[in-house]
């Protein structure tokens, strides 16, 4: 669980280095800024939400969630 805080903390802070936030990536999605904070303290999920977040940084979701992504392809079982 602390992990996701103090991700949650980074993620609002490089936002906020940005020029934005939390509530302006709600606002430019049309979502409560609730919901935005919920998936980026890893309490749910939204590639939308992700994207975006991801998107104002110049990052990949991965990077700032490695947790929520496979690193390698998964192999169907032989």
């Amino acid at each position: 669980m602390r992990l996701e805080i103090k991700r949650h903390e980074r993620i609002k802070m490089q936002l906020r280095l940005a020029g934005s936030s939390l509530t302006q990536v709600a606002r430019e999605l049309g979502v409560q800024p609730s919901t935005v904070a919920s998936v980026s303290r890893g309490k749910s999920r939204s590639r939308r939400i992700e994207d975006r977040i991801a998107a104002v940084l110049a990052t990949a979701p991965e990077r700032l969630w490695p947790d929520r992504y496979s690193l390698t392809p998964s192999r169907p079982n032989d």
